[in-house]
């Protein structure tokens, strides 16, 4: 079967598809008629950081391409893994589903999806399990590149039936751990379109340095340094990008506007499941609701300015009662009238916002002689979330001239 797999992976990927950050990337047939697919050329209007290139204009790089790139490491990474001795017992058939799965992951993103995950929406995983069993691409996973729908579903969707089959568990663990094709593509691709140095990963090294378990993959002893740069990187890149004061301004706004938008029924979910960027845009401007403009202002971050910017406090009862976004609201709708009222300044119903970022997540399952033990890799993910106040910028230049107080409104 080994042997079969091998044979697959050196000969049938022939047809080759140019990418700036991997260069060739080679697919088989069936791979290349998936992503002429409708459902996958939709992803092509999904900016991969969404709001991120109002401060890196380089930024615009798509979820298609992330997904193409994800597919390209998720072929590199299977076959490291059925070339080792620790092979687990995996099947050609269940290879196909997996690499299907890398490449169709991100198939149920909507716009923001990732910034609206405690929002009451379903995931896009779930979508993308939904798209795959009862959308027309399911005929092409099957005919085309010659694998289950069902099977590549359940790899990408955790919380659907494993149907009893181990290796969908192994799937499902080589596609998300600490070094997964999903985390070293978007890493090295933001890095790359941001025009930062700190996602770059040694990506031959890193798959060099895997070792496949009954459950998944872990990395060699040698492989320590690998593990760590993953992890220093996205800390680094949460720092300077993901979570940089202006794209939290922008994520703000996107957040107060959907979340009134959902309460009121402004906004259908199941509309908004198959938006893109520019339709998700122009559904707002053309509203004449007063929330949806926020959405339409995320556009301009620099309308706005943090007047407040503290570290998170988890010992803090209001800090951690302002992760609830129905008490936040509440919250922001009392700061909004005292602001105005200290001020003098008059602004909109929902210009005084509050953002709290959801906390992060760093896998550590690994074993390894790091230095990056919990403790540790919790305290430097800790001082990246910060509360932070925001306001129109003529109301913060008031509040500044005036030298008023927020922590005693």
């Amino acid at each position: 079967m080994r042997s079969e797999i091998l044979n697959y992976l050196d000969h049938q990927f022939t047809i080759p598809v140019r990418d700036p950050l991997w260069k060739h990337i080679y697919m088989t047939k069936g791979h290349r008629e998936i992503i002429n697919h409708p459902d996958f050329r939709f992803l092509d209007g999904l900016r991969q950081l969404g709001p991120a290139s109002n401060l890196y204009p380089g930024a615009i790089h798509t979820r298609l391409n992330h997904s193409i790139g994800v597919f390209n490491l998720a072929r590199q990474m299977i076959k490291a893994i059925v070339i080792s001795e620790d092979c687990p017992p995996i099947t050609l058939d269940g290879v196909k589903a997996f690499l299907c799965a890398a490449l169709l992951h991100d198939l149920g993103h909507f716009p923001h999806a990732h910034t609206l995950q405690d929002f009451p929406l379903k995931d896009h995983e779930e979508l993308s399990g939904e798209i795959i069993r009862d959308g027309s691409i399911k005929k092409v996973i099957s005919d085309a590149a010659g694998t289950d729908p069902q099977m590549t579903a359940a790899i990408i969707d955790k919380n659907s039936d494993d149907m009893g089959n181990h290796e969908i568990i192994f799937f499902r663990n080589l596609l998300s751990s600490p070094v997964d094709p999903d985390k070293l593509d978007y890493l090295n691709r933001d890095a790359y379109f941001c025009g930062v140095p700190y996602g770059v990963q040694d990506i031959d090294f890193v798959i060099s340095q895997i070792y496949p378990t009954r459950d998944g993959i872990a990395i060699s002893k040698k492989g320590t340094s690998a593990l760590e740069n993953v992890l220093f990187s996205k800390y680094l890149m949460y720092k300077s990008v993901y979570w940089h004061k202006s794209v939290r301004i922008s994520t703000a706004l996107i957040r107060k506007g959907l979340f009134e938008a959902l309460k009121y029924d402004l906004i259908d979910k199941e509309k908004l499941y198959r938006m893109n960027d520019h339709d998700f845009h122009k559904f707002c401007l053309d509203s004449d609701e007063e929330v949806l403009k926020l959405i339409v202002k995320a556009e301009t971050p620099w309308q706005y300015k943090v007047i407040e910017d503290v570290c998170f406090d988890k010992n803090s009862e209001l800090h951690n009662k302002l992760t609830d976004p129905a008490y936040k609201r509440d919250y922001e709708t009392l700061l909004n009238k005292k602001i105005s009222e200290v001020t003098g300044v008059t602004h909109g119903k929902y210009d005084v916002l509050i953002d709290i970022p959801s906390k992060i997540s760093f896998e550590l399952p690994f074993k390894s002689d790091t230095v990056f033990t919990r403790p540790v890799v919790d305290g430097f993910t800790e001082s990246l979330r910060r509360v932070r106040l925001i306001t129109p910028r003529e109301t913060a230049m008031v509040i500044e001239e005036k030298k008023i107080k927020i922590q005693e409104l």
